[in-house]
């Protein structure tokens, strides 16, 4: 009698594309980011209406972010550009974080991310999808607050307010072409949060912890910023470039610090993920 051997039959391989339409069903159908969602797309119509009620009390021209506020006052390229700014300071960063915590450590709080490490899907793959999706929940976040804030710019001042703080008039495709470039520097910077976030949501199972540490970790690279005593660690800090975000209003557009920014935010991007992947090859569950 010949013996007959019996293979086992191979777990199916599933697409990158297919996960990452599966990762981004789960992110948008969850109740607190169509929350989130939505304060940050009220955010620049709220900062529209009170310069529309407190215009006539804007009697100076101010400083830094005083500045673009007041110029915000009549101009429509400046208020999606003021909104951005005013919440890369701290709402969006915290955006990012709660996207990356419930990323990974939310999941394996909820028993869901086993499911991922069982199936056919490697530490790596699992890393870039997670990864993919936090940075599309970012660019989302960003471009809204972007759109609501052209929006109510044009129906505060019209298209006939798109100057820059050189003092120049644009045309409409080209205040549009700025407002891109300032939306897509944003969303590169939370891309950098996002990284680190994830590197710290791989070593927890409380997604709170992780946005906790990033709201820590801003408030501490924010008044290291402010020390002149210790100014050989601020190249370092991804909050430095902050402030170059204004330079999207000046026409022709200064590129040396939008682009150190720009540099730095990658940095971080690559070393939070590969933190982050160390610690997923490296976990048991």
């Amino acid at each position: 009698m010949t013996a007959m051997a019996v293979t086992a039959p191979k777990a199916a391989h599933v697409g990158m594309f297919r996960l990452y339409r599966a990762e981004l069903r789960w992110i948008f159908r969850r109740p607190r980011t169509l929350v989130v969602l939505g304060l940050l797309a009220i955010i620049p119509a709220v900062i529209g209406t009170a310069l529309a009620i407190g215009r006539a009390t804007n009697n100076g021209p101010g400083n830094g972010g005083e500045a673009l506020l007041t110029s915000a006052t009549g101009n429509a390229l400046a208020l999606p550009i003021a909104a951005l700014m005013v919440s890369l300071n701290l709402m969006l960063p915290l955006t990012s974080a709660m996207s990356a915590g419930d990323a990974l450590a939310g999941e394996l709080t909820h028993g869901t991310l086993r499911g991922w490490l069982l199936a056919p899907v490697s530490r790596g793959r699992l890393l870039a999808v997670k990864a993919l999706g936090v940075a599309t929940f970012t660019l989302a976040s960003t471009v809204l607050m972007a759109i609501v804030g052209v929006i109510t710019g044009l129906v505060m001042n019209g298209t006939g307010g798109l100057f820059t703080l050189s003092g120049t008039t644009l045309s409409f495709p080209q205040a549009m072409g700025n407002v891109a470039l300032a939306a897509v520097w944003v969303t590169l910077q939370l891309w950098a949060i996002g990284a680190v976030a994830l590197a710290i949501s791989a070593c927890t199972e409380h997604p709170m912890l992780v946005v906790v540490s990033v709201l820590a970790g801003t408030i501490v690279f924010t008044v290291l910023l402010l020390l002149s005593a210790v100014d050989w660690l601020h190249p370092f800090l991804l909050p430095r470039s902050w402030d170059s975000l204004v330079d999207v209003l000046r026409d022709p557009i200064p590129s040396a610090g939008l682009t150190e920014g720009a540099v730095r935010a990658l940095c971080y991007i690559v070393i939070g993920l590969s933190l982050a992947y160390a610690r997923l090859s490296t976990r048991d569950g």
